[in-house]
């Protein structure tokens, strides 16, 4: 596992366009989405895990801030280090990073193990936690990113 995990490359479509001619904002959640998505194996998450168990991921909080525009054909990939986790729920920041490594977009979020039964917050099982406890130590040793944690509001002087 690397630390942070990092994505396959994945480029912007051209429905994903607004009428500026850039990334519209709904699609860099898109792109975390997928990215993590790529994770999803690893700890053991997906259409497979929610069909066998009836559970799933919910994302409960995102904070995302734009730093430079994506265009048509433009490549990122998603980074995602854990910053903390317990039995029902993960922090996480990811960023989109293009191949000449500015980075486009940051994100932070917060995920619920769900039960889709409730539908419910619940404990993951061992496996999983297991899975995270990985990951965990893998990002044990990054350093906490800048961008976690900030406040939203207009800048006074």
């Amino acid at each position: 596992m690397t630390a942070p995990f990092v994505s396959k490359p994945m480029a912007v479509e051209e429905q994903w366009l607004d009428f500026n001619g850039h990334l519209n904002m709904a699609y860099y959640n898109v792109l975390f989405d997928r990215g993590v998505d790529q994770l999803g194996a690893f700890l053991g998450f997906g259409p497979a895990y929610r069909e066998r168990t009836g559970n799933t991921t919910f994302s409960a909080e995102f904070h995302l801030c734009y730093l430079r525009e994506l265009h048509l054909g433009d490549e990122v990939t998603a980074s995602f280090q854990l910053l903390d986790y317990d039995a029902k729920s993960f922090h996480f920041y990811q960023e989109l990073i293009h191949p000449d490594g500015w980075i486009s977009a940051t994100g932070e979020g917060v995920g619920l193990h769900i039960d889709q039964n409730g539908p419910r917050v619940a404990p993951m099982p061992e496996e999983i936690l297991a899975k995270f406890a990985e990951l965990s130590d893998a990002h044990s040793g990054l350093p906490r990113p800048e961008r976690v944690g900030r406040i939203m509001g207009l800048r006074r002087k």
